[in-house]
């Protein structure tokens, strides 16, 4: 072959890759194969692009992209209302309501359905599923048995053993997901000397992709420094253009953390912005604008549901000494949402949330304005 031969076939073959490498990019599904993912546990959920809904698996210590296969845009998402969920769950499912734990829900922001990560059965021998709940109520199991899937093993897992602080370590090897230009953040635990941390995995996955960064706090309410205690939940946001991660921890101080800073190896000093009270669990929380100023709103185990102004998170001083209670950004509670376990945003001005009735154990979903 001649030279003009071989540099015309390299510029072919060079266009071709080319192709492939900005169809790929076009197309996140594309890096997915098909067949069964081996999950071991559904835990926290959240959506990436083109109805890829992205599911932590704790007992596993992976995480799955899965094609929903639910990409459809819809303009106006409907109200979703499901009366006692955890029994139209279980009656899907062929079991009673006390072998349901609804684990977590996310709103796919393409169609509105909403998706919820459900173990079957208790203890070791749970199954986990994935559960699809339309805007009219409609209830279907999401069939795992031939998607198109990818999957990234999470490193240095904790291995399942004695409880602490009434937590298998194990449990908390993924506490919450958020998919942010292109990179899943996973908060959770590792089996490492600073355990606490955050993970940035780009998608699509790669062998190479993996980015762990330990986590350090400063504890008013415990008046010390911490890197044992895993991030409970957290949002993306944007302080001054940049973007940061805004996470609370078990008792409740709200961090600020600037994504620059979560590369691989690193060791990361958040900055607590907020000591909302001891004696409590934050369970989720999502960010929202309304009346032209961005909150939080966070759903917690004894405090109810806070309304957290966030326009002073940039300038806020970091606490760094012992607080007997509260300091720092304050919060409205939202007298108005009790039980709220779960929620996520279904659009500007909605948001849908799971409560739990303490005494009868029976879970609704429901659709709120946010406040």
């Amino acid at each position: 072959m001649t030279r003009m031969g071989i540099r015309v076939v390299a510029i072919a073959l060079a266009c071709i890759t080319m192709s492939a490498a900005m169809a790929m990019a076009a197309d996140p599904t594309a890096s997915l194969k098909q067949g069964k993912p081996d999950l071991k546990s559904a835990g926290p959920l959240t959506f990436g692009p083109e109805g890829i809904l992205f599911v932590g698996d704790t007992k596993g210590a992976a995480l799955f992209a899965i094609d929903t296969r639910d990409s459809a845009a819809s303009k106006a998402k409907g109200s979703v209302e499901v009366k006692e969920l955890n029994a139209k769950i279980a009656g899907l499912l062929g079991t009673d309501a006390k072998q349901v734990q609804i684990n977590d829900l996310a709103v796919n922001p393409l169609s509105g359905n909403v998706y919820a990560s459900v173990s079957r059965g208790r203890g070791p021998d749970a199954i986990p599923v994935i559960v699809r709940i339309t805007a009219d109520g409609k209830l279907e199991e999401l069939a795992l048995d031939n998607v198109r899937f990818a999957k990234a093993e999470i490193p240095n897992a904790p291995k399942p053993g004695p409880a602490v602080r009434g937590e298998d370590p194990r449990n908390a090897t993924i506490t919450d997901l958020a998919y942010v230009d292109g990179r899943v953040f996973l908060a959770g635990l590792s089996n490492e000397e600073f355990s606490s941390r955050l993970i940035a995995i780009p998608f699509p996955f790669s062998s190479e992709g993996v980015d762990g960064a330990a986590i350090e706090i400063y504890h008013g309410a415990h008046g010390r420094f911490e890197t044992k205690s895993p991030i409970r939940t957290f949002v993306a946001y944007r302080i001054q253009s940049e973007p940061y991660l805004l996470a609370a921890y078990q008792c409740t101080p709200l961090v600020k953390m600037p994504v620059a800073e979560l590369k691989a190896g690193a060791h990361v000093k958040g900055t607590t912005i907020a000591e909302l009270g001891n004696g409590n669990r934050p369970l989720d929380m999502i960010v929202y604008q309304k009346d032209g100023k961005d909150y939080l709103l966070m759903t917690n185990s004894a405090r109810g549901v806070m309304k957290i102004p966030t326009e002073g998170a940039g300038t806020a001083p970091g606490i760094t000494t012992r607080v007997a209670n509260k300091q720092g950004l304050g919060y409205d509670t939202i007298a108005s949402l009790k039980g709220v376990v779960q929620m996520d945003q279904l659009d500007d001005r909605h948001a849908v949330i799971l409560t739990q009735d303490k005494a009868t154990g029976t879970v609704d979903l429901s659709t709120i304005e946010l406040p």
